[in-house]
């Protein structure tokens, strides 16, 4: 039986609700669970939402909390985890992550904030990556890909301004000839965003729609993996008792070819 072959990228994009499920004495902590299930979705760059970097009082109330930062604590083995903050509240502070099994060359942060109430950044990881399918051909050079993680608004108008901020910071920020991803939990339950997308030549997988949120029923995707200059070859969902458990949302996982 002919085995399928790898693909170039394989990227994973997962809110993981800072770590914790469920409300006052009832929360509990999944952020265990989370590293073992990141490491068993074997993919070369995972892209994180709801990312704490610290958080005193929870600190405090779990016995087991990592003493490492989360994006550290959940990076798999041989790989390498940037986190930039987003929010600063009273007790902490949380952000965008992504993990890299291909080496990090540079990353850098932007605040794409709306309004007072709501903190918002994308988060701009370069990653020089080989190509899986070296074992199956010749060798080729590895090619830098540009990764933007972001967590867009609840309100859809701030996230109609954070495209089109998104949009500005790729034109200048972004080579045109480089290839791009895009990333992350973009709180739309239509199709505004994938539409504004699609205009800038930034598309995932052709296919109806797989729900990420709610994870207990997943109703509407609002997870989105884009590409430009590579091209999508599939996407799936996780699903199950324990990818309910873990986070309000379900990761979802896309491939590339070049």
């Amino acid at each position: 039986m002919p085995t399928e072959k790898p693909a170039f990228l394989k990227v994973a994009t997962y809110n993981i609700h800072k770590g914790v499920q469920g409300l006052g004495p009832a929360r509990r902590l999944e952020i265990h669970n989370l590293g073992l299930a990141i490491e068993q979705l074997d993919a070369d760059i995972v892209c994180l939402q709801e990312v704490r970097k610290v958080h005193r009082r929870e600190e405090k109330y779990f016995k087991h909390w990592p003493e490492l930062p989360q994006a550290e604590f959940l990076a798999p083995p041989g790989y390498e985890a940037v986190y930039r903050t987003n929010a600063v509240t009273r007790h902490g502070e949380h952000g965008n992550a992504l993990l890299s099994r291909w080496p990090v060359v540079s990353h850098r942060h932007e605040d794409i904030s709306d309004h007072r109430f709501e903190q918002r950044g994308l988060l701009h990881v370069e990653v020089q990556v080989g190509d899986a399918r070296a074992a199956h051909s010749s060798p080729t050079a590895p090619i830098s890909v540009h990764v933007i993680v972001v967590h867009l608004g609840l309100i859809p108008a701030s996230r109609v301004r954070q495209v089109a901020q998104l949009h500005k910071y790729i034109a200048r920020e972004v080579p045109e000839d480089a290839p791009l991803l895009v990333a992350g939990d973009f709180n739309d339950w239509g199709t505004r965003i994938t539409r504004m997308m699609q205009r800038e030549s930034l598309h995932e997988w052709p296919t109806d729609a797989q729900p990420t949120y709610p994870s207990r029923l997943p109703m509407v995707q609002l997870d989105h993996v884009y590409a430009r200059g590579l091209t999508p070859v599939s996407q799936m969902v996780p699903h199950g008792k324990i990818w309910q458990r873990m986070s309000d949302h379900l990761p979802l996982v896309a491939k590339f070819e070049r």
